[in-house]
């Protein structure tokens, strides 16, 4: 075989065996990361019927005054002149409601 001949096949075996090392270091990569933390989906914004539901069932357990003074405190006479945007917060402070004895 030719000097010519024989750096050729050096040069393949070196490029053959690069290859393996990268394909057993992309095998290690996977095997032993963790995945990347993903962001918490946003929690949907709570509906009319969602606060409706609660307040209708905080009512039945003897609250409904209470009930009352939240719509008041959150600038409404009754549920459907709440601003959506106080939804959550109402939701919140409906829940912290004891249930009547």
């Amino acid at each position: 075989m030719s000097k010519l001949a024989d750096m050729a096949m050096a040069i393949q075996e070196l490029h053959d065996a690069a290859a393996a090392i990268d394909d057993v270091a992309n095998w290690l990569t996977r095997q032993f990361s963790s995945p990347a933390p993903r962001e918490p989906e946003p929690k949907p914004a709570p509906t009319l019927e969602q606060v409706r539901a609660v307040l209708a069932e905080k009512s039945r357990a003897g609250h409904t005054a209470a009930i009352r003074e939240l719509l008041q405190k959150y600038g409404a006479a009754k549920l459907s002149l709440v601003d959506p945007q106080h939804y959550e917060a109402l939701l919140k402070d409906a829940e912290g409601l004891a249930d009547a004895t």
